[in-house]
């Protein structure tokens, strides 16, 4: 299987968009953890909340880098299926869950926003649309 192919400009310059797109997804993922861990929403039931902070931060960088990098059809592929399982816990939030919410449900109609624009950033990657 070969990992790095060589696309069309117009095809690598999705990847490369993608790849920072997702890099902002991540940057506002790990800003949002950290201040769920000032207020002490995080949860410590599988470790310390500090530990899932940086290896989400080393999973986004592996990630930006092989959508940037690599270029790989179903790396890309496989971040969009994975990236879009986040959206019934946000539909809910904003929603469904009415009064038993931890947060505001203007936070998660963000977050729905944020994660359908990465979606369809990585879907014209993946899929070249």
């Amino acid at each position: 299987m070969k990992w790095r192919h060589t696309w069309p400009e117009a095809r690598e310059r999705k990847f490369r968009q993608a790849a920072f797109s997702y890099l902002h997804v991540a940057i506002l993922l790990e800003a949002g953890g950290y201040a769920m861990w000032r207020i002490g929403a995080l949860t410590d039931r599988f470790g310390p909340p500090v530990t899932y902070l940086f290896v989400g931060a080393g999973l986004a960088t592996l990630i930006v880098w092989s959508l940037y990098s690599l270029q790989n059809v179903w790396i890309t592929r496989l971040v969009w299926a994975v990236h879009s399982v986040r959206l019934p816990s946000l539909i809910h939030g904003a929603f469904l869950a009415g009064g038993t919410a931890l947060f505001v449900p203007s936070l998660y109609l963000t977050a729905i926003v944020v994660v359908v624009a990465n979606l369809w950033m990585l879907a014209r990657a993946g899929w070249d649309l």
